[in-house]
């Protein structure tokens, strides 16, 4: 622990709200609440040192849209009356074919909004660009409209941006689970040191130094790229059609804001 770690910030009580992404899906730790880490775990990590007192809840759900993030998770949210929150919501519904920006985006204005009512400092998420990816590039255009909208929410309602889509660190194969929706440990350890950074937090976090990976782009390898389809793409459009989510039946991995302990 460096002296960075023992200087205290203005939060005593955090809560997470989203999807898989807060969730930590792609960073799995067995010995944690719901099997998954994450991102959001490792900023509370840094905010917990040195503040005794300070407490966190996760309630974000694999899956999830923007409207079930609203109705499940921002009364309970508030109910903890938390001073720092961060919500990354629509990304789910923004990949969907034939779904609006703007309309996704409005409904999360009506969630920051409400979120607003206690005065917590909210953290918002640009979502990162897609045009490194082959999956999700022809989608580029709807996601940069998305947050250009975010960017106006945030500028209303006087809310910190973790900006990712200039994160270009991010836009790299390797910070990425098997699945490539999800970011794995590495990724998620990037978007900690983003967030804490958006929050002017010091913090002895290291920038991630992955061991050499072989060179080789998605589009080249063929048979890991037919492999992906069959475990996680084929899947993934069989529960679109049938109007399932992967987090149907899930509960959030943290519900009470809590002193912080990593196996609580």
């Amino acid at each position: 622990m460096t002296n960075d770690d023992t200087l205290r910030h203005p939060w005593s009580r955090y809560v997470a709200l989203g999807d898989s992404f807060t969730e930590g899906i792609g960073d799995p730790e067995p010995n944690v609440p719901g099997g998954n880490r994450g991102w959001a775990d490792r900023v509370a990590e840094v905010l917990s040192r040195g503040t005794p007192d300070f407490a966190y809840a996760n309630l974000a759900v694999r899956g999830k849209l923007i409207q079930q993030i609203i109705d499940d998770q921002i009364e309970p949210a508030l109910e903890l009356h938390p001073d720092l929150i961060t919500i990354s919501a629509g990304g789910n519904d923004v990949i969907r074919p034939g779904s609006d920006p703007d309309l996704v985006s409005a409904k999360f204005g009506q969630a920051i909004e409400r979120l607003s009512v206690d005065h917590a400092t909210i953290v918002i998420f640009t979502a990162t660009d897609v045009g490194f990816s082959p999956v999700f590039r022809g989608i580029r255009g709807k996601v940069a409209i998305y947050n250009e909208n975010i960017r106006t929410i945030a500028a209303r309602h006087d809310c910190v941006v973790a900006d990712q889509w200039s994160f270009t660190e991010i836009q790299d194969s390797r910070f990425w689970a098997p699945d490539r929706l999800h970011l794995n440990a590495l990724g998620h350890h990037e978007v900690a040191r983003l967030v804490l950074r958006s929050l002017n937090v010091p913090n002895s976090l290291e920038p991630m130094k992955p061991e050499p990976l072989p060179t080789s782009t998605w589009r080249q390898a063929r048979a890991g790229d037919l492999q992906w389809a069959r475990e996680y793409l084929v899947p993934w459009v069989l529960r679109r059609v049938r109007h399932q989510s992967s987090g149907d039946h899930v509960l959030p991995k943290r519900p009470e804001a809590v002193p912080y302990d990593p196996m609580i």
